[in-house]
């Protein structure tokens, strides 16, 4: 009896060892495959864009010589932008923020209509997309050191008397609404952010539920803490709600009712989390990012009549 008994313990903690090897290697291919982009899957990320747009949009891109900007990341890595200068002499930039799995060319319709607008345009490629080197997909939450990076820059080109905006689309508006909490220059005037996340922990609980199908607990706290280790911050600080109520920026939200990729309600927390002037927008019929391609004279109005209020 004593025997079988024991045998019976080893078994258990033969299982019990198996099956929380399991659960953490589960945790860290869902990690991985969520977060990790090597050269393969950067350059997919630019053939992506472009290939999303129309002819004459990346043909107006081209056609605009855009000149490569380049900064070093606080941790090391080569960031890469495109600049593509307005027609006539201007002291107003925009800073464009792609989303995930994209690159700076999915920003071209965007770039072209602040083109119009008289501005000069910047497009950054984000860590671990398109051009710029990194291995991981930062959702926004280090690509906020990037931002203040190339807000620095932009200051140091245009001078000390140059305004700037921000707007990003996906991850790109959560990348912008993250940086907007830092202790930015007063160049940077206004902030645009189209179908943004209020939470990075949130936005991976939902994708491991509704993209893998796979069940929250205990991958995502596994996760979590693989992140903490491999990169030195957690899921759980990319708290971009809790940024906007460190600053007095006015932003103006943006989101379709019929996203399902980030969930719809992150319109009204990051809405109601903003400290400073605010207005948003709730398309009753697109989905993620498709509000302005559903209507883009529209949208393109709604963004221009916000901004002139705050940019001169």
């Amino acid at each position: 009896m004593a025997k079988s008994w024991q045998k019976w313990l080893g078994a258990t903690a033969i299982a019990a060892a198996v099956g929380t090897v399991g659960v953490l290697g589960g945790a860290a291919v869902v990690y991985q495959a969520a977060t990790k982009s090597f050269s393969r899957n950067r350059r997919k990320t630019k053939q992506r864009a472009i290939a999303e747009n129309t002819a004459a949009d990346n043909a107006w891109y081209l056609r605009h010589n855009p000149v490569e900007w380049t900064q070093t990341s606080l941790d090391g890595l080569i960031l890469r932008a495109s600049c593509i200068k307005a027609t006539q002499s201007t002291k107003r930039i925009a800073i464009l923020a792609h989303g995930l799995g994209h690159a700076r060319e999915q920003m071209i319709p965007w770039a072209k209509t602040f083109h119009d607008w008289g501005y000069t345009v910047l497009m950054p490629d984000a860590r671990a997309h398109g051009d710029s080197e990194g291995h991981t997909i930062g959702y926004g939450w280090p690509d906020r050191f990037d931002y203040n990076g190339w807000i620095n820059q932009v200051i140091a080109t245009y001078g000390e008397d140059c305004e700037i905006v921000l707007l990003g689309i996906s991850m790109g508006a959560a990348t912008v609404l993250a940086t907007a909490g830092e202790d930015l220059p007063h160049n940077v005037k206004a902030v645009v952010a189209d179908s943004g996340y209020a939470s990075v922990l949130a936005e991976a609980r939902y994708r491991i539920r509704n993209k893998y199908h796979l069940p929250v607990y205990p991958i995502l706290p596994i996760a979590d803490q693989y992140s903490r280790l491999a990169e030195g911050y957690r899921l759980s600080d990319g708290n971009i709600a809790q940024q906007l109520r460190k600053t007095h920026l006015p932003i103006l939200f943006i989101q379709g009712a019929n996203d399902e990729t980030v969930p719809v309600e992150n319109l009204d927390v990051l809405y109601r989390a903003a400290a400073g002037p605010k207005e948003r927008y709730r398309d009753n019929e697109a989905g993620h990012i498709a509000t302005r391609a559903k209507d883009p004279a529209k949208y393109d109005d709604l963004v221009k009549t916000f901004l002139e209020k705050y940019v001169d």
